[in-house]
């Protein structure tokens, strides 16, 4: 194969599932990060050459030059694989110049930021029927009224840029309790420079969540697809996906497919829903517009996302394809997810039997696989360091 494979970042298993989709069908893959800091993805047997940039937001001109500089080499112009959101927006910044050396599956500038800005997406999901949480913003008349009489307490600080907002605080929203949790989460947000809006919580316990993960071809049409369900998230309730299984929801095809066509969204995409548990009612909480955490899940089900795109961007791409039934298999990030577990037992929102009954299914791992290991042993070295300088420094 001419083309290169050019996948961003290497410190998380997003990326390791990345190059495992691409170089386990013969794609040269080259890793671009900007550290060697715990990038145990770099340890893949499948990657064909590795690279150090500038950091792609704290030199963003740097790393753009640096991209380009490499591509002006190539004999084939490479296809370009974020595996990070704030590597996204950056890349989504700079897409008309990018394309001018790069195969990227988007074509309209701006579009990936509106999607993963949480209140320019609200907008664009209530201009096209798709229902969503109801939403007060810090300017409006009357805030604190509106909040207590139409979200009501509980409910959620939520950021509008998230990836910023989780760089800062390491979560991805404030659970406010009342008025003063509120005021408290508003000030932390507004002193760290970060837009907030507040939403209603939407009832139901962390397997209300689903997601409709989809390719959509240069057309602009769903080519490949599928639903699952989410069993668990770390940090638990408002977190990412650590034990998530297939599971076939024709409504969300319908609700999501309609969505990314009438946009004449291009590549990968998945849209987060939560189901109402008192209604039914399935509201979209958010849009990925990377590669999801739980890829090796779907390449495991026969939807090579990473490869995909590959090859309809190389002028070759791969026939339809989506599942119409649900299929018994389970993605699983055990380092998270044993956390997660400690805090739903913790809580009382599982107990031991639920979760020990729930481990029976067959697996699809974020980070371990036999024919790969390097990875997941270099990821076992950074956790030990983690833990032994957790002792030494409580010891001192």
């Amino acid at each position: 194969m001419k083309n290169k494979a050019i996948v961003l970042g290497t410190n998380y298993y997003i990326a390791l599932s990345t190059i495992r989709c691409l170089g386990i069908n013969g794609v040269p893959v080259v890793a671009i990060d900007y550290s060697n800091k715990d990038t145990y993805a770099a340890k893949s047997k499948y990657l064909s050459e590795r690279l150090i940039s500038p950091h792609y937001k704290n030199d963003t001109k740097g790393f753009i030059q640096f991209l380009i500089d490499y591509a002006k080499k190539q004999d084939c112009p490479p296809v370009l694989i974020p595996c990070h959101d704030l590597q996204v927006e950056v890349i989504d910044e700079h897409l008309e110049e990018l394309k001018k050396y790069f195969l990227i599956p988007q074509t309209e500038p701006g579009l990936y930021t509106k999607l993963m800005d949480k209140g320019s997406l609200h907008k664009i999901a209530k201009e096209m029927g798709v229902a969503v949480p109801e939403t007060v913003r810090v300017d409006e008349e009357n805030f604190l009224e509106k909040v207590e009489n139409i979200l009501k307490y509980p409910c959620i600080v939520k950021p509008v840029d998230s990836p910023s907002f989780v760089a800062q605080f390491r979560r991805k929203l404030f659970k406010v309790h009342n008025r003063e949790e509120l005021e408290d989460a508003l000030s932390r947000a507004k002193s760290a420079g970060l837009e907030v809006i507040v939403q209603r919580i939407i009832p139901g316990f962390d397997d209300h969540m689903y997601t409709f993960d989809a390719y959509l071809n240069q057309e602009g049409k769903v080519t490949h697809w599928s639903t699952c369900q989410k069993y668990r998230q770390f940090p638990i309730n408002f977190g990412a996906s650590v034990y998530t299984g297939h599971k076939y929801v024709p409504e969300l095809y319908e609700i999501g497919a309609r969505f990314f066509e009438e946009l004449k969204y291009k590549g990968f995409a998945e849209i987060e829903f939560k189901k109402d548990a008192e209604t039914g009612q399935f509201y979209l909480i958010e849009v990925n517009a990377r590669i999801t955490n739980f890829n090796n899940l779907l390449y495991k089900l026969g939807l090579n996302m990473p490869y995909i795109t590959y090859r309809e961007l190389t002028g070759s791409p791969l026939e339809p394809k989506s599942f119409k039934e649900d299929i018994n298999l389970v993605f699983w990030y055990a380092y998270e997810d044993l956390l997660a577990i400690r805090d739903y037992i913790k809580t009382g929102q599982l107990t031991l039997g639920e979760v020990l009954k729930s481990l029976l299914k067959p697996k699809a791992y974020a980070i371990w696989d036999w024919k790969d290991p390097m990875p997941a042993l270099a990821f076992s070295k950074i956790i030990l360091d983690k833990v032994f300088r957790k002792i030494f420094k409580t010891k001192d």
